[in-house]
């Protein structure tokens, strides 16, 4: 479906937000179960929400987590499944960019696969980031972390 991102409308606070209809946009996108509450405790937590509108509906959606100065994280860019491929998720990552443009490093972590679309939106890998996940084995098997030996 082609679409017209001039349309949108673009929310950058919380305070209207339907918790249970950014969850359903995570789970129809697909990026997993995200509960409503949850939802609602990470983007009030993030320093720059950013919400996408089409005629009324939540089509996209993304965060991220900053300091003022040093370093941001973009986190949860999620896209419809019915407006993925329409530069929704590219309009995002820019607004998110633009909000942390004062920051000295802007990191995420990719999905396998989605490296190319962030690198053309000028995201380089890192040879020296780790992480400790909640679920390691599930990282691992997944492709999002690897093992190193001591």
């Amino acid at each position: 479906m082609q679409i017209d991102l001039s349309q949108a409308r673009w929310v950058h606070d919380i305070d209207t937000v339907d918790w249970q209809e950014l969850s359903d946009l995570y789970r129809i996108a697909p990026l997993g179960d995200k509960p409503p509450a949850r939802l609602r405790t990470v983007f009030g937590n993030s320093m720059f929400p950013c919400f996408v509108y089409l005629g009324g509906h939540l089509i996209g959606a993304g965060r991220a987590i900053a300091d003022g100065l040093d370093c941001a994280y973009v986190a949860d860019v999620a896209v419809h499944r019915d407006y993925q491929g329409n530069g929704v998720g590219a309009a995002i990552i820019r607004k998110l960019l633009d909000v942390t443009s004062g920051h000295k490093k802007v990191i995420l972590y990719a999905n396998p696969g989605t490296e190319g679309f962030y690198s053309a939106l000028g995201f380089l890998p890192m040879t020296t980031a780790m992480a400790v996940w909640a679920d390691p084995e599930r990282a691992v098997a997944v492709g999002l972390a690897r093992v190193v030996d001591p």
